[in-house]
């Protein structure tokens, strides 16, 4: 019953996430780089650590060129199906090596905290600093320190959804904290009933917090020109007792 994260979920992932509000948070993300004057008409963006494709499907309708990246070929295969002209391939967020440069980096819904040190956290960052055009612009969230230490009131999360073709997955997935390794910890139990079948599984994830304090070496050793940390969303600077902030980190013109 014990599978590796990011697998089994997949197949229930979208409906269990039905009420992210991907559509808002992409639009504060590119209301914030067109106000800051970047060009986004005929633009490229890679969306890292994309999933199932549903922030990538933002970033399409508004008529970029997206490219989704991610390390689970089993939330590529749902991205793909879903959106079959979109190009999503797999990789690391440390060491990905593709040969196209991008104008817009995003990587959302707190997907660089499951980077378990700070090291891991300077690799991705540097990686994505190398895929960047000059002047271009990378936008990613994490959840701080306190954001991973109290992750949900009362430490559980549980529901029923709707699946697709009939059926349901009921979930329960609870949270911990690990004083010692500084990680929350989080069991995700689903039970899936469809077509008359019952199946189980429970995936184990891990994530640490990063405050902004802890981003701002790792985003010069990267080679970003200037950043900015905000909440959201209202763009203003992070209270000390914010559970998540938003970057925008940009990429200086090369000489």
């Amino acid at each position: 019953m014990q599978r590796p994260p990011f697998t089994a979920l997949a197949a229930v992932y979208d409906a269990i996430m039905a009420d992210v509000e991907y559509d808002h948070w992409a639009d504060f993300v590119l209301s914030y780089a067109r106000d800051q004057g970047l060009e986004l008409t005929d633009a490229a963006a890679l969306d890292l650590a994309c999933g199932t494709g549903g922030f990538t499907r933002e970033l399409v309708a508004v008529g970029l060129h997206v490219t989704g990246l991610d390390g689970s070929e089993d939330m590529l295969r749902e991205a793909r199906a879903r959106q079959p002209d979109v190009d999503f391939v797999v990789g690391d967020l440390r060491t990905f090596a593709l040969a196209e440069k991008f104008e817009l980096i995003t990587c959302v819904f707190d997907s660089l905290n499951n980077l378990l040190t700070p090291e891991d956290m300077g690799a991705a960052l540097a990686r994505a600093r190398a895929h960047l055009k000059p002047g271009g612009l990378l936008a990613f969230d994490v959840n701080t320190r306190l954001g991973v230490r109290e992750l949900w009131e009362g430490d559980a999360i549980e529901g029923l959804a709707p699946l697709p073709g009939g059926g349901e997955v009921h979930y329960h997935w609870s949270h911990h904290h690990d004083a010692g390794a500084d990680l929350g910890v989080v069991q995700a139990f689903c039970r899936i009933e469809e077509g008359g079948e019952l199946r189980e599984f429970v995936e184990t994830h891990r994530e640490r917090g990063y405050d902004p304090a802890d981003l701002e070496e790792p985003l010069g050793a990267a080679g970003f020109e200037r950043w900015e940390i905000v909440e959201y969303p209202d763009y203003a600077p992070p209270m000390p007792d914010v559970p998540r902030v938003w970057v925008f980190a940009w990429a200086g013109a090369e000489v």
